[in-house]
């Protein structure tokens, strides 16, 4: 009895045991082809997905932001001052390390900025004319 169950326990191995099976053929290139396409369609659905949410964003009001910052000067190592426009005012402040204080708040803003030209303030000539200017001294 001892030996007929051997005998079964063994059958029942070389039943269970994996078959050795020929080597399939694997198209190397085709395979390579195939994950780098995936690669750029997943990259491709993350710039697309990215630019979605950019469009479909929704926003305060049509012009965008509420604050918009006009002007910024630094006065200082660590201070400076802006000139900020806030929901149609205008705002003067000045930022530091201590914190933020209001300067002054205009009563109304003005149509368009004003160009202020500093006096004995050289112009820079046009990136064309130093090209050329660099071309002739070689």
């Amino acid at each position: 009895m001892n030996r007929e169950s051997g005998i079964g326990n063994r059958f029942v191995a070389l039943a269970l045991a994996p078959t050795a099976l020929p080597a399939a053929d694997v198209n190397v290139g085709g395979e390579l082809l195939r994950v780098v396409l995936s690669l750029a369609a997943v990259v491709a659905l993350i710039f697309v997905a990215g630019w979605l949410s950019r469009r479909l964003q929704v926003r305060g009001r049509p012009g965008g932001r509420r604050i918009r910052c006009v002007e910024a000067m630094a006065v200082g190592a660590r201070d400076r001052v802006l000139l900020l426009d806030a929901d149609g005012k205008r705002l003067l402040v000045g930022v530091g390390p201590g914190g933020m204080r209001t300067l002054h708040v205009y009563d109304s803003m003005p149509a368009e900025p004003v160009a202020v030209e500093q006096p004995g303030a050289l112009a820079l000539p046009a990136f064309g004319e130093l090209l050329a200017r660099w071309k002739r001294g070689s």
